[in-house]
C-alpha cells in the first residue's frame, strides 16, 4: 500500500473509490496515467483476480507502459492475466472464442490497411469505375466513418443525406461499393479492424449468454482517454460494464481534438447523465508547466461553453509572461521564430524546443529557415516537407518537363492522376527503352516505330502523355518558374485530383501542394527584388535539391528541434514551445464554422499550449500567401480569449532576445508593431505615409509594374497603411505601404 503515499489526496480517493461508476476529469500534465496505472494496482491488491480487471486504452504502448508500471507495483504474476489493451485487441482477442456464432470461423484474417485498399481497387476496377473519384483511400475513410457510426450498407442505402453527399462528391456507386465490399469481407472470412468492434456487439447482442458471461468476468472495467472514444466504443464500454457499472472512465473533455477520426465528446460530457450516480474526481493539479502557462491555458478554455469546468492549477514557479509576436510575414515569422531558437537552446538544448503548427503545409517555411542557420530539426508524425508524396509528384512533373530524359521522374508520376496506363505498360516501355538506348518517353512518343507490344488503346495513351509532355517542355522555356509550376499542376489534372479528395488526408495534401506553389512565387519574387528578372523552374529545382541534400546531413545529429502538428503534439512535452500561424482561417482551421467546431479549434489552441513547460510563444503573421495570392490576416480570435495580464506588455528589442513580446495599445490585438529595419533606398521608393497617396494616381511597382491606385485606408487594429492598386498586367492587389516601394508615375 506504500505507492499511495506519492499520490495527492485527489488522486488517492480516485484510486481507492472502486465500486460504482466514476469520473476521473484529468488536466493537462496532472498524473492521469498515474492514477489509473496506481488504481489497477490498488485493485489487484484488494485481492481483485486479473482476469476480473478490463483495461482499455487506445494504442499498444499505453497498454505496455500501463502494464510494465503496475508490475514495479505489484508482483508480476498478479498482473499477468489482466485484460489490458486497445479496443481492437480486446475484441480480436474476444471474437476468436466465438465467432462462429456469428458465421466466421475462429481463424478469420484481420485484414490491414493495404489488404481493405487491395479489395476496394478491385472493386472499382470490375466496376469500371474512374479511380481518381473512387480513391481507394477516400473509400476506406467513409466506410470507416459510417462504420464507427453503425450504419451498415442497408442503412446507408436508405439515408438520404449520405446519398446526397455521394452525388456531390461524384462518387455515385459508393453505396455498390460498400455492399460489394462487406461481401467480399465475409466471403474471405475476414474483418476489417472496425468490423472487430462492430462485431463484438453483434456477439453481444446476438447471444445473451455469451453477453453476461462477458460482464460477469469484466467486474471492473477502466477506460482511458474517453474524450476520444466513438459511437461504437462507447457501446461497447456500456455493455461490457453493465449491470454492476463498476466503471471509471479517465479523460479531459478540455483535449478532445479528434472528433475527424470518428470521437465524440459528448461520450465524457454526458457521463454522469448516463450514470447519475457516478462520482466525479478532478485532477487539477498541474505538474507540468508553470503557474502563468497554466493560467493562460485556463483563460482559453473557460471561454468553451460545451465543458465540465475545472479550475487546473501549478505550485512551480510563476513563470515568464507568454509572448505574443506579430510578424510581417511567413517569412519574417520563421525568421524570427528562428532567431528565437538560436538564443534559447543554449538553455534547453535543441531537443527540448517544438514548433507547433495547425497545418503540415506550415512547416515549409521554417524548414527552410532553419537549414540556412543549420539548426537541426524533426519532423514528427509526419515527413519533411520536400519528402511528402503529392509534393516528390509535382516536383517529378517539373523534372520530366524541363528533362525529357529523366525515366525516375516519369515513372513516378505517369501514373498520378490516372490515365489508363498502367505498371505492365511501363515495364514494357521502360524494357523497350533499355533495349533500344532511348528515353522512355521517346519510347511513348512512337511506340509503333519502335515494336512496343501493347493494344492500339494503350499506343493513343502513351502518344497523349508524350505530347502532353512535350508541350510542358515548351511551356517551361517561355514562363517563369511560378507560372510554368502553376500551369503545370493545372494541365496536368494533379491540382484537380487533389481538390476531389475530401478526406482530412486529402485536404492536407491539397494544401500543400499549394504551399509549394507558394514557395515557387516566393523565390521568384525574392529573385526579381535581387535584381534577376526572369528565373526559370530548373532554378528552383536545383534549391529544393540542395535542400533535401542537407536534410540527410541534419539526420545524423541526435539533438534537434521538434516541428510537428499540434494534432501530434498530444501526450508530449518541451520546455521551450513555439505556436506559429495565429491566424483567422489558418487557427481556427477555415473548414471550421460551426460552434461546436470552433471549441474544438479552441482545445486544439489549449492542448498547444500546455505542451509547454516553461516558455510559451505565440506568433501571427499579417501576410501570408494563400491561393497564389498575397493575404492579409486577422489575428486569430482565441488571442483575445486569452487573459492579457498572461502577456508581457513590453516593446520587442532590436535584438532577438528572450523573452521577445509587442506592447499592447487597446487590445491584446491592437498592439504597436516591431520596428522594421530601414532600407538605404532613394527617392520615391522609401515607405510613405497613406496621406501622400490619393485615388487616381499612377504608381509603379519593382515585381507588379505599372498601375493605378483605387483605394488607401488605415488598418485600425495593426496600425499599419495599406493601399490597393489595379495593376495593368497584375490584377488588384493591397500592399502594406511600410513594404510597398512604390515609384509616382
Amino acid at each position: 500500500m506504500d505507492f499511495l503515499d506519492s499520490l495527492n489526496n485527489v488522486q488517492r480517493e480516485a484510486v481507492t473509490y472502486t465500486e460504482g461508476p466514476s469520473l476521473i476529469v484529468a488536466g493537462a500534465g496532472s498524473g492521469k496515467t498515474r492514477v489509473l496505472t496506481y488504481r489497477i494496482a490498488y485493485l489487484l491488491q484488494q485481492g481483485v483476480p486479473a482476469g476480473n480487471i478490463l483495461a482499455l486504452t487506445f494504442t499498444n504502448k499505453a497498454a505496455r507502459e500501463m502494464k510494465e508500471r503496475i508490475q514495479k507495483l505489484v508482483p508480476a504474476n498478479d498482473a499477468r492475466y489482466l485484460w489490458m489493451g486497445t479496443f481492437h485487441h480486446i475484441c480480436a482477442k474476444l471474437l476468436r472464442r466465438d465467432a462462429e456464432q456469428l458465421g466466421y470461423t475462429r481463424d478469420f484474417t484481420i485484414y490491414d490497411t493495404t489488404d481493405m485498399k487491395s479489395v476496394i481497387k478491385a472493386i472499382c476496377k470490375e466496376q469500371q469505375l474512374d479511380d481518381k473519384v473512387y480513391k481507394p483511400a477516400a473509400v476506406l475513410s467513409r466506410i470507416s466513418m459510417l462504420k464507427n457510426s453503425g450504419i451498415n450498407p442497408a442503412a446507408y442505402g436508405a439515408n438520404q443525406q449520405l446519398l446526397r453527399e455521394d452525388r456531390e462528391m461524384r462518387m455515385y456507386e459508393f453505396a455498390s461499393i460498400y455492399s460489394t465490399y462487406e461481401a467480399r469481407l465475409r466471403a474471405a472470412n475476414a474483418m476489417d479492424f472496425d468490423d472487430l468492434l462492430l462485431n463484438m456487439l453483434r456477439l453481444m447482442d446476438k447471444c445473451p449468454d455469451i453477453c453476461e458471461q462477458l460482464q460477469l468476468m469484466f467486474r471492473y472495467v477502466l477506460v482511458d482517454e474517453y474524450q476520444d472514444t466513438n459511437y461504437i466504443q462507447y457501446l461497447l464500454v456500456s455493455k461490457f460494464a453493465a449491470p454492476q457499472n463498476n466503471i471509471c472512465v479517465v479523460g479531459d473533455d478540455a483535449q478532445s481534438i479528434y472528433s475527424f477520426r470518428g470521437a465524440d465528446i459528448r461520450n465524457i460530457l454526458n457521463f454522469q447523465r448516463q450514470y447519475p450516480q457516478a462520482k466525479l474526481f478532478k485532477l487539477e493539479r498541474n505538474y507540468r508547466s508553470t503557474q502563468t502557462i497554466v493560467n493562460a491555458a485556463n483563460s482559453l478554455i473557460h471561454k468553451n461553453r460545451e465543458q465540465i469546468y475545472k479550475q487546473v492549477y501549478s505550485e512551480k514557479e510563476e513563470g515568464q509572461p507568454l509572448a505574443l509576436q506579430a510578424y510581417m510575414d511567413d517569412r519574417a515569422e520563421a525568421e524570427g521564430v528562428a532567431k528565437q531558437i538560436e538564443f534559447a537552446h543554449r538553455n534547453t538544448g535543441y531537443d527540448g524546443i517544438a514548433v507547433l503548427y495547425r497545418t503540415n503545409a506550415q512547416s515549409r517555411v521554417f524548414e527552410n529557415e532553419l537549414r540556412k542557420r543549420n539548426i537541426p530539426y524533426r519532423i514528427y508524425g509526419g515527413t519533411s516537407f520536400y519528402q511528402r508524396k503529392e509534393i516528390k509528384d509535382a516536383l517529378g512533373y517539373f523534372r520530366i518537363a524541363v528533362n525529357p530524359r529523366d525515366n525516375e521522374a516519369l515513372l513516378r508520376i505517369v501514373g498520378f492522376p490516372g490515365r489508363g496506363i498502367g505498371d505492365t505498360t511501363m515495364k514494357k516501355v521502360a524494357m523497350v527503352g533499355i533495349e533500344q538506348h532511348c528515353a522512355y518517353l521517346d519510347v511513348m512518343r512512337k511506340p509503333e516505330e519502335v515494336g512496343l507490344d501493347v493494344s492500339a488503346a494503350t499506343r493513343t495513351k502513351l502518344r497523349g502523355f508524350a505530347t502532353m509532355i512535350d508541350h510542358l517542355r515548351e511551356l517551361s522555356e517561355e514562363t517563369d518558374a511560378y507560372t510554368f509550376a502553376e500551369q503545370v499542376l493545372r494541365v496536368t489534372g494533379v491540382q484537380t485530383a487533389l481538390a476531389l479528395d475530401r478526406t482530412t488526408e486529402g485536404i492536407d495534401r491539397a494544401q500543400n501542394v499549394q504551399e509549394l506553389l507558394n514557395a515557387i512565387r516566393e523565390f521568384v519574387e525574392q529573385r526579381k527584388e535581387e535584381g534577376i528578372d526572369y528565373t526559370p523552374i530548373t532554378d528552383f529545382l536545383s534549391e529544393v535539391s540542395l535542400q533535401t541534400d542537407q536534410d540527410e546531413n541534419l539526420a545524423d545529429t541526435t539533438e534537434r528541434v521538434t516541428l510537428m502538428t499540434v494534432h501530434a503534439a498530444k501526450g508530449l512535452e518541451f520546455p521551450v514551445v513555439f505556436i506559429v500561424g495565429m491566424e483567422e482561417n489558418l487557427f481556427p482551421s477555415q473548414f471550421c464554422v460551426k460552434p461546436n467546431e470552433i471549441e474544438e479549434e479552441r482545445r486544439l489552441l489549449y492542448v498547444a499550449i500546455t505542451r509547454a513547460m516553461e516558455r510559451c510563444y505565440l506568433s501571427f503573421a499579417r501576410q501570408r500567401f494563400r491561393n497564389g495570392q498575397m493575404a492579409f490576416n486577422s489575428p486569430s480570435r482565441f488571442l483575445n480569449d486569452i487573459d492579457k495580464q498572461f502577456f508581457r506588455l513590453e516593446r520587442p528589442a532590436s535584438k532577438p532576445q528572450i523573452p521577445d513580446f509587442p506592447r499592447f495599445s487597446r487590445s491584446p490585438l491592437a498592439f504597436t508593431p516591431p520596428v522594421q529595419p530601414k532600407t538605404a533606398v532613394s527617392g520615391a521608393t522609401s515607405p510613405v505615409a497613406s496621406s501622400a497617396w490619393k485615388t487616381g494616381d499612377r504608381v509603379s511597382h519593382r515585381v507588379f509594374g505599372d498601375g493605378t491606385v483605387s483605394r488607401v485606408y488605415r488598418d485600425e487594429v495593426t496600425e499599419n497603411d495599406k493601399i490597393e492598386i489595379k495593376f495593368d498586367k497584375q490584377g488588384t492587389k493591397t500592399l502594406l505601404l511600410t513594404h510597398a516601394r512604390l515609384d509616382r508615375i
